[in-house]
């Protein structure tokens, strides 16, 4: 009863504020510090006022039975079906064509309409993102008891990228028109190229959307007193950014004990406030700006080509990506989504924008860089920064997380669930292996593995292996297993 109290008095309270842009909650409950679970966190304490410990408009769907879902939180009405996928001109096709549940009026979704499904429960999971094997532990990010969803057969299981209408200003990859889109499996909006090579289109999942014209159209108004108050999705923003970088739990604590325009309630935003901001008709390229309001004034920075930019922000909401759950906070780029990849035109690897001012990426909450100076990480070669700027958020309806319906899961990154347990009970068993016979990759293993997860981290690597770790890391995933070590010489015992 607590709960459906709680979820009519904040939707009850966005009607009142008369809100046509109201901003779904991110969904996550649980709590984490630098490294992954940990017990909820007091007010005044480290690692308090990450997106758990606030609640806003919680999500609220409606299944119409007639193949659409309603979201009654922002007036949306969506298709309930995932589509196969298709080019952005088969898209235009199908919306134009569309009559679903008795309507005729579907549209393809904006970059904010779309990533107001977006939902971080989800996970990407333990396993090779390179692969098309679906991990156990993987989780869309998106509500599968209303949404139909389905993982990509071929290649990578990846590649849940969803077409979106909001074009790129500018280009990325080397000169390539783009679109942002959302992709459902991995929890991040990037910039994708709308052609392949030799002009062929490109082909993406599709989801139509109805109603509410005006969702994702901000109205900001300069209070003059250092914030600037979106009259449409009732939040208020610092005016001025944090003009430095700061860790992750320095930015949660900035937020915390902020004061302006006295008012002491400020807080990191989510992810899907500060999305909320951001101005995809702008960017540093084609604007001479950040992509947000001229209204707001954005730090420039000299960025990691020496180039005049401006910073990303952090958001409060962690990002389970990866093999390092928690370890990763999600951030928006209001510049340039630096990236090394191979430059077409020239033949050589290059430090180029790959994702748009707009994307919605994640970086370490702490740690070092220098790992990644060169290479970047993952399959674009995505910048890290580890320090980004920040921006905090203040409203009237956000009330604080009194539940304490979470989970604290243990850190050890492969602790086999109960079904896999017994699995492995009732397996036949194997003969013994020798131990007195060990590989010089299973010397440095058993040397290095400090958790016992059978690969060693950039953090468990000694000073000489962090140095060539990129270069031994061939499935970029962040760890070097055994296989991998292969090529290292033997520790000295």
């Amino acid at each position: 009863m607590k709960k459906v109290s709680l979820l009519l008095t904040l939707l009850s309270t966005s009607l009142l504020y008369g809100s046509n842009y109201s901003i779904v909650d991110t969904g996550q409950k649980n709590y984490f510090d630098d490294n992954g679970y940990i017990k909820k966190p007091t007010v005044g304490s480290s690692y308090f006022g990450q997106d758990s410990s606030y609640l806003g408009n919680q999500p609220s769907f409606q299944d119409n039975q007639n193949g659409t879902v309603t979201d009654n939180v922002t007036g949306l009405m969506w298709q309930k079906k995932v589509l196969p996928k298709m080019t952005y001109s088969q898209a235009v096709d199908y919306a134009n064509s569309a009559n679903i549940g008795g309507y005729s009026d579907w549209r393809i979704p904006t970059i904010k309409e779309l990533y107001s499904l977006v939902n971080f429960k989800g996970q990407t999971g333990k396993g090779n993102p390179n692969t098309s094997k679906v991990p156990y532990d993987a989780k869309p990010y998106i509500d599968t008891k209303y949404f139909d969803f389905e993982y990509p057969k071929e290649r990578r299981f990846i590649d849940a990228q969803y077409w979106s209408s909001t074009d790129y200003v500018n280009t990325t990859m080397g000169g390539a028109e783009t679109f942002f889109g959302v992709n459902f499996a991995d929890g991040r909006i990037k910039g994708y190229p709308k052609f392949r090579a030799h002009g062929k289109q490109s082909s993406f999942y599709l989801r139509v959307v109805r109603g509410n014209k005006n969702y994702g159209k901000n109205k900001f108004v300069d209070n003059r007193d250092g914030t600037v108050y979106d009259r449409a999705t009732n939040l208020m923003w610092m005016k001025n950014d944090s003009q430095k970088g700061m860790k992750w739990e320095s930015a949660l604590a900035f937020c915390e004990s902020l004061q302006i325009a006295g008012k002491s309630n400020w807080r990191l935003p989510n992810a899907k406030e500060l999305q909320s901001i951001v101005d995809y008709t702008r960017s540093p390229d084609t604007t001479n700006s950040a992509a947000i309001d001229k209204l707001f004034h954005a730090t420039s920075i000299e960025n990691e080509e020496n180039v005049k930019d401006f910073a990303s922000y952090w958001s409060s909401t962690t990002h389970l990506d990866g093999r390092d759950i928690g370890s990763f906070a999600i951030y928006v780029s209001f510049g340039r989504a630096l990236g090394y990849m191979q430059d077409p035109r020239l033949g050589t690897r290059q430090l180029m924008d790959v994702h748009g001012a707009g994307a919605q990426r994640s970086d370490p909450k702490s740690g070092s860089i220098s790992r990644y100076e060169r290479t970047g990480h993952g399959p674009q070669g995505d910048v890290i920064r580890v320090k980004n700027f920040v921006r905090c958020v203040s409203d009237n309806f956000t009330v604080l997380n009194t539940s304490n319906d979470y989970e604290i899961k243990s850190r050890s990154l492969f602790k086999p669930q109960k079904g896999f347990e017994m699995m492995r009970q009732n397996k036949p068993a194997q003969p013994q292996r020798s131990t007195n016979r060990k590989g010089p990759s299973s010397l440095i293993l058993e040397r290095f593995d400090k958790n016992s997860d059978n690969m060693i981290s950039y953090k468990e690597a000694p000073t000489m292996m962090q140095r060539n770790f990129s270069r031994h890391d061939k499935n970029e995933d962040g760890f070097l297993d055994e296989s991998e070590l292969s090529d290292l010489p033997k520790p000295q015992r």
